[in-house]
C-alpha cells in the first residue's frame, strides 16, 4: 500500500501558495518517491477521547485513514490545540517527525537557553523580563547594547536591538502599555556576529547542510528578512555543538542558529523545530526536502 503522510501546518492544503516553499518541496519530493503527503491545518481536526482509538480523530467531520507518519511544520507557532493533536496521534501509534514534547521545549526560548546553560553549552547570557524593569540590573548583568526578544517567535520577528538605556526604557514602556503580561527576554549582544550568523540544518541527528547568513541591513541575518546566504563547511567543534543540541532536545528535524564569537568560538542563539529551508536549498542545492523524506521512510517502523 502507498505510504501516507500528513503535514500539520498553519494552512489548509487548498490555501497553499508559492510562499509555502518548504511544504511544497516536501510534497514534491514525497510524490517522486510514491508517497502521498496531505496537508492539514489544526482547525480541521476534532479529537474525541475514548477507548476506540481508530474513531477518536476526525478531519472536517469525517474519519480518515491514519497516516504512516506526520511532519509538524508550525514551529514556534504551534498552539496548545496543535500540540494536543500531535499528542493524540502519538498515542495512536503514528510516527511523528518531531515529537510534541520536543517542539514544546524549543518553542520556549527561555527554557531552551536554560537547558543549554545547564548542559554547559555556550549560549548568550539571557534574562527574563519582570515588569517594571530595573534598568540598573540590565546594565550590571547584561549591559548595552542588548537584544530584546519575544519568548515565542520565529524568522527574526519580535527581535529588537536596543542600543542604550534611554531607548531601553522607551521600548519597555511601549511593550508594557500594550501588553502588561508580555513574555520578554533580554539577551547579550554578540558584536562580532552583528548581521551575520550560521544556520545548521539537522536531520536524524546529522548535519546535512550549513549556510552562512548575512544581513543586507540591520543586525538580523535571516534569509526570510532579505539576508544573503552562502554554503559553509562545518568544523569539528560546530559538528559537536550541533549534535549535542539535538541530543539534548531530541529533534528529528531542526535548524540550529549559531553566532560567531571572537577567538574562533561560537554561541548557540536559537533552535527551531520547523526550520525553513529555501535559503539552505539555494546555498547547498535542492536536496534538503529529499533528505527529509528519505530519513522518514528509512525510520518508519516496519
Amino acid at each position: 500500500m502507498m505510504k501516507l503522510g500528513w503535514i500539520i501546518y498553519s494552512k489548509k492544503e487548498s490555501q497553499l501558495t508559492s510562499v509555502d516553499y518548504g511544504v511544497n518541496r516536501l510534497r514534491e519530493e514525497a510524490q517522486k518517491k510514491g508517497v502521498k503527503l496531505k496537508v492539514y491545518a489544526p482547525e480541521q481536526f476534532e479529537l474525541i477521547v475514548n477507548r476506540s482509538d481508530r474513531e477518536s480523530i476526525l478531519i472536517d467531520g469525517k474519519q480518515e485513514r491514519l497516516p504512516d507518519f506526520v511532519i509538524p511544520r508550525m514551529g514556534s507557532g504551534t498552539t496548545y490545540y496543535a500540540l494536543a493533536i500531535l499528542r493524540h496521534l502519538q498515542h495512536m501509534g503514528v510516527y511523528l517527525c518531531n515529537t510534541p514534547n520536543s517542539i514544546e521545549i524549543v518553542k520556549d526560548k527561555l527554557h531552551m537557553h536554560q537547558l543549554l546553560a545547564q548542559s554547559n553549552l555556550p549560549t548568550p547570557k539571557t534574562m527574563l523580563v519582570k515588569f517594571p524593569v530595573n534598568p540598573k540590573v540590565v546594565v550590571d548583568e547584561i549591559g548595552f547594547p542588548v537584544v530584546i526578544k519575544n519568548i515565542v517567535g520565529t524568522e527574526g520577528k519580535g527581535i529588537y536591538l536596543c542600543k542604550d538605556e534611554n531607548d531601553f526604557e522607551d521600548i519597555m514602556d511601549l511593550i508594557y502599555s500594550n501588553n502588561k503580561s508580555a513574555n520578554i527576554i533580554l539577551q547579550e549582544y554578540i558584536a562580532s556576529s552583528c548581521g551575520v550568523d550560521l544556520r545548521i540544518f539537522m536531520v536524524g541527528g546529522k548535519a546535512i547542510g550549513a549556510m552562512r547568513r548575512k544581513a543586507n541591513k540591520g543586525f538580523k541575518a535571516n534569509f526570510t528578512l532579505g539576508g544573503s546566504v552562502e554554503p559553509y563547511t562545518l568544523n569539528t567543534k560546530l559538528e559537536w555543538l550541533a549534535s549535542e543540541v539535538i541530543r539534548l532536545v531530541d529533534l528529528d528535524i531542526a535548524g540550529i542558529d549559531v553566532l560567531f564569537c571572537d577567538d574562533d568560538n561560537y554561541k548557540i542563539c536559537e533552535v527551531n523545530s520547523s526550520p525553513g529551508f529555501k535559503g539552505m536549498e539555494i546555498a547547498q542545492g535542492k536536496q534538503i526536502a529529499e533528505q527529509i523524506i528519505d530519513y522518514i521512510l528509512t525510520t518508519l517502523p516496519e
